[in-house]
């Protein structure tokens, strides 16, 4: 064998040995760091909970006088969980927000010349619950906790924000598979520690039924009642509701599927909501939600179609969710995170292409956007996601969003009741994250 061959053949032998040897190093430090997180007491589980999260938020807004925000933000979530006694077991968890940069609107910050970024730079204690499951089948949970219902649109933490929407409330979850795989999640809301590290008083029973349908999904029943009883903001008040719900769905998670055969699958969800004036709310209302998607899995892409409307009469007469995780919803440039007075019909298309075994997924959407009656244009948007897993622990993120102002994007805000102008909107994040 020639002499340079060999030496080819040894560098590409060593360069093989330096990349495997590096990779089982990071496989071994990581779970070394996994093993000091986690402890035994007396056999049950306790651990040390670490989450840091790093992002880039670029917000452009073509026609408003508003100037470009740029935020760099790092924030940390820390906590504590404690081993089970008897069925006994709490959880305590330290929630800051760094800003590195602080070229935008934070909502806190004052920087009103800029676009917003609701990522205030706060301390906060996140969570901070008690738990106790010595029910058969039934957890009790009481304390400042995070609740996430269904698709998260009625009740969820805001997970996208840095900081996250914590309950103060109980909730107690009772989940028996051999009666049908019948989950029940009700409870009791007394207080909201939003994404901006504020609170809002409520007083806000909910109930949510999941029926399981075998391998055909999911029939759910919910009611939320929500009272806010803050008498000296009326526009807090105004976000009181009562509302009653079924969905049906097939998949939990955005890539899930019924399967047809090896490579193809199905996937749907339809789901109607009715939503009136409650509690301390001082304008009377009837209106509806209706969420319809259709999808088809084939050799692991999935291609969806949907549409969902939120029907809307006028100032404080249309539907809201104000405790959901809103920015999965009707595009990610959050230009209708509160519903128009004349309400909205999203109609949208969705394609999610898995690569590397599912561990980087790229997603593209496109919205169309008009008002409940389908005659005004509200504009179009296109969406787009790169996420990227690295193991159990870390990820990447690259996401753009790109808002098109329709015709009729001039509405009355449904805040105010004054006419309020949407603009050409664009939004670019780069994201890092390590949890363990």
């Amino acid at each position: 064998m020639p002499k340079q061959q060999r030496k080819m053949r040894l560098s590409a032998t060593l360069l093989s040995l330096s990349v495997t040897s590096g990779s089982v190093m990071a496989v071994g430090v990581t779970q070394s760091i996994e093993d000091a997180l986690n402890f035994y007491h007396y056999g049950k589980n306790g651990a040390v909970k670490f989450d840091l999260n790093y992002r880039y938020e670029n917000v452009n807004q073509e026609e408003s006088p508003l100037e470009t925000a740029n935020a760099n933000t790092a924030r940390l979530r820390l906590g504590f969980l404690t081993p089970t006694f008897h069925g006994l077991q709490a959880y305590a968890e330290y929630e800051g927000l760094l800003a590195m940069q602080e070229d935008y609107n934070s909502t806190r910050n004052g920087e009103l010349a800029y676009s917003t970024v609701a990522d205030p730079s706060e301390n906060e204690l996140n969570q901070l619950w008690f738990s106790y499951a010595g029910i058969p089948d039934t957890l009790v949970k009481v304390g400042r906790q995070r609740i996430k219902l269904d698709d998260d649109r009625f009740i969820g933490n805001v997970g996208w924000r840095q900081m996250e929407t914590t309950f103060d409330s109980i909730l107690i979850t009772h989940n028996n598979q051999q009666l049908f795989g019948l989950t029940v999640n009700a409870g009791y809301m007394i207080n909201v520690q939003t994404f901006t590290n504020t609170s809002e008083e409520v007083e806000a029973p909910f109930l949510n039924v999941n029926y399981k349908l075998g391998d055909y999904g999911n029939v759910v029943a919910y009611g939320y009642w929500l009272d806010y009883t803050n008498t000296a903001s009326l526009t807090e008040m105004e976000k009181s509701s009562q509302t009653y719900g079924l969905r049906a769905t097939c998949c939990a998670k955005p890539l899930e599927s019924i399967k047809l055969s090896d490579h193809f699958g199905v996937a749907y969800t339809a789901e109607w909501g009715h939503q009136s004036d409650y509690g301390h709310g001082a304008t009377a209302y009837d209106t509806d939600r209706f969420n319809f998607m259709g999808g088809l899995s084939a050799y692991g892409v999935m291609i969806q179609g949907a549409v969902e409307q939120l029907n809307g009469s006028g100032l404080n007469k249309h539907f809201d969710t104000p405790l959901g995780t809103n920015h999965a919803f009707q595009g990610w440039a959050d230009l209708f995170l509160v519903t128009p007075n004349n309400g909205i019909r999203d109609v949208f298309a969705t394609v999610m292409v898995p690569f590397q075994r599912g561990d980087l997924v790229v997603t593209g959407v496109y919205h169309k956007f008009y008002d409940d009656t389908g005659n005004l244009d509200y504009g179009d948007e296109w969406d787009f996601q790169a996420v990227q897993k690295f193991g159990k622990h870390y990820s990447i993120l690259a996401k753009y969003a790109l808002y098109n102002a329709g015709h009729d994007a001039a509405y009355n805000s449904p805040v105010t009741g004054l006419p309020a102008l949407s603009s050409d909107t664009q939004k670019i994040w780069i994201q890092g994250n390590i949890s363990f």
